[in-house]
């Protein structure tokens, strides 16, 4: 069977730190929303085959016109998102397409993820069940304890700052969702290394920021520049 690669968009953050009114998906970038760069990127990206979309119930009808009004033809469902970042991934999952071999996990806040960035992903979790894009830590890293004080320095070398997509075989991450431990996690590979699996990191070629707050506008403003787009 081939693969039927599905995008879970996850979009349902509250944007808190973000301090504006509206959700940070509409935040205009250079002319277009976040969730619009988003979208597009997984839209023209010929290894993705179906798109779902988790976002608020507040922000579903506005998301719904963007994807209508630019044509984003692989945009297939709408769900709203849990209590948690989880729970959100998990109500993406169960309205996927019934064809679906991989599960392709992005932050609909990184809208500068480029196609080539998630080709590579897509393709070593082909090969290996489960990959997730990445970043070499040039910062000199500190373990502290309770009171902040350092007490160790890992090696910088083997350590990768973890961003999305994050992409898994089907199997592989209901299994983990079955039987793995959710309590405490921040991203999807810890739920399927919670099953003993391991996952491929793949080096990203750009910069694919997460917007958190809004100092992350004018940075992403500018890389779209240097981009030309």
């Amino acid at each position: 069977m081939s693969a039927f690669v599905s995008a879970i968009i996850v979009a349902a953050g509250s944007s808190t730190r973000m301090g504006l009114q509206k959700s940070k998906q509409f935040i205009e970038l250079c002319g277009e929303t976040v969730i619009q760069r988003t979208l597009r990127a997984f839209e023209d990206c010929g290894v993705i085959d179906s798109v779902v979309v988790v976002c608020r119930e507040s922000d579903e009808s506005e998301m719904r016109s963007i994807a209508r009004e630019n044509g984003f033809k692989k945009v297939r469902a709408f769900v709203n998102g849990g209590k948690t970042r989880d729970e959100s991934v998990k109500n993406g999952i169960f309205v996927c397409d019934e064809r679906t071999t991989h599960y392709a996990i992005h932050d609909g806040a990184r809208p500068l993820i480029e196609g080539e960035d998630i080709i590579k992903v897509v393709t070593a979790a082909l090969d290996c069940s489960a990959a997730a894009l990445g970043t070499l830590v040039t910062d000199t890293i500190k373990v502290v304890d309770e009171n902040n004080v350092i007490v160790s320095t890992p090696n910088r070398s083997s350590l990768r700052a973890v961003q999305t997509p994050q992409v898994f075989e089907k199997s592989l991450y209901l299994r983990a969702l079955e039987n793995g431990n959710s309590e405490g996690i921040t991203d999807d590979c810890q739920l399927v290394q919670s099953i003993g699996e391991r996952v491929r990191i793949i080096i990203s070629n750009g910069s694919n920021i997460k917007l958190t707050t809004q100092s992350d506008i004018k940075t992403a403003e500018m890389i779209i520049r240097e981009r030309g787009y």
